[in-house]
């Protein structure tokens, strides 16, 4: 193990533990852990970090305690009318980390070259893959930026709203060829992520794979039939 994957196993228990002590007292981790108290405070608050040995076995032992899918539904907050925010995901970043670290374990050998997302809920999510991958991270907007010649645009038509859309990407942001990773928190209909795939087209970039945090109904599905990539969603409503 390198020195930079021993500090990432370390900093991934430190996140571990600091998602659990939301739910657990610090003498209930010291009962699953077999570790002080002061110790585990020390861990939490970020004044020291485990040694390689017991970094390893801090997450052989708190494994079975995390489930990344379980803290995103816990977190999700429902309205009286069936609406939900997930602002609560979205800025809890020792959360957004260990989920980026499962996404990018997964593309790591696709040789991404860009993670791709729209403004603007989607860009926590997106800089913390794209940090995990290694990659920049690049976001249509739905006006253009002064200063900027040329643009990558798409109209495309939601269908909660009824009226044509228009999303603007950079072409400098996007170039033929490269391979691009698609993110975004939440797909509903699926009308913007088109959007984005159609802007991978006219730059002559290669779109391999898509993830989303939640995703309502079984749009997914169906985009896999269209696209034929990899496609998926942390939780499904």
């Amino acid at each position: 193990m390198s020195q930079i994957e021993a500090v990432k196993e370390k900093l991934r228990v430190v996140r571990i533990l600091k998602l659990l002590k939301k739910r657990y007292t610090y003498e209930e981790l010291s009962k699953i852990t077999g570790l002080p108290i002061t110790v585990l405070n020390r861990y939490v608050r970020g004044k020291v970090l485990p040694s390689t040995d017991r970094a390893k076995e801090l997450l052989e032992l708190l494994s079975p305690y995390i489930n990344i899918e379980e803290e995103v539904r816990r977190r999700i907050q429902f309205d009286e009318h069936g609406l939900f925010d997930n602002m609560k995901i979205l800025s809890d970043t020792n959360l957004m980390s260990l989920i980026a670290e499962e996404v990018a374990s997964k593309y790591i050998s696709k040789n991404i070259s860009k993670v791709l997302t729209a403004a603007t809920d989607g860009i926590p999510l997106a800089v913390h893959i794209a940090n995990e991958l290694n990659v920049d991270v690049v976001y249509a907007k739905k006006k253009k930026e002064v200063g900027v010649e040329k643009f990558y645009e798409v109209n495309y038509v939601p269908s909660a709203s009824g009226s044509v859309m228009t999303l603007y990407l950079p072409q400098w942001a996007l170039k033929k060829g490269e391979r691009v990773l698609i993110v975004d928190d939440v797909i509903r209909s699926g009308e913007t992520q088109r959007a984005l795939l159609e802007m991978c087209k006219q730059a002559g970039a290669v779109p391999v794979g898509m993830f989303f945090l939640i995703s309502v109904g079984n749009i997914i599905d169906v985009l896999k039939d269209d696209y034929n990539i990899p496609i998926e969603s942390l939780v499904r409503l």
